[in-house]
């Protein structure tokens, strides 16, 4: 038997998803989250409230699906045969203008979490967790080729200077992340850190 969040969002087609999705996070860019109604999306998005709810449950729920939409290739697909590769691969699948918009996002989420808990719980679920496994599966990969030994203590904090340099950059550079950025940071900071 299917479970009820699988039954809810099978009504609506994959385009139409994709369509309201965008709304969400164009509705989220433009207001942010604590402004962000049901029913602006529904107007934006040209539904329902009722079917919002009814496909997505809650506000938190919609956002983090949307967010996770987004990002159409986990971490862990990313397998070149070396972890440098691993990391590069990954960062060239966003373009500067998407790493832009997304750390746009993620620090106006970072301020609506303290103060909302099932924000909180939906983004772990839905988004941070599973791409915490990815990259951990990735590190994994790594130490079975012997690139890196399993304790290294700096493996448990690679998802924090990952999503650190993404998130200070704008503060301390005054600049939005880039790909090139990121690849320098992963090559002078994170794989030596690792032992790589």
């Amino acid at each position: 038997m299917a479970d009820a969040a699988t039954v809810r969002c099978s009504r609506i087609t994959p385009a139409r998803e994709t369509e309201l999705y965008a709304a969400v996070l164009d509705l989220l860019r433009e207001v942010g989250y604590d402004a962000l109604t049901m029913d602006a999306v529904s107007v934006r998005a040209r539904t329902s409230k009722a079917t919002l709810y009814r496909q997505w449950g809650s506000k938190p729920e919609l956002v983090v699906k949307a967010l996770r939409r987004q990002k159409p290739v986990s971490i862990d697909e990313s397998d070149t045969g070396s972890l440098r590769g691993d990391f590069h691969e990954m960062v060239m699948h966003a373009d500067d203008y998407r790493m832009e918009q997304d750390t746009s996002l993620m620090r106006g989420l970072a301020m609506a979490v303290r103060e909302n808990a099932d924000l909180l719980g939906a983004l772990r679920e839905l988004l941070f967790d599973p791409e915490t496994i990815g990259l951990y599966r990735m590190l994994r990969r790594a130490m079975e080729r012997g690139e890196i030994r399993a304790d290294n203590p700096t493996l448990e904090y690679v998802p924090h200077m990952l999503v650190g340099a993404l998130v200070v950059r704008g503060l301390i550079d005054n600049q939005p992340p880039t790909q090139a950025f990121l690849t320098s940071y992963i090559d002078a900071v994170v794989l030596p850190a690792l032992g790589a």
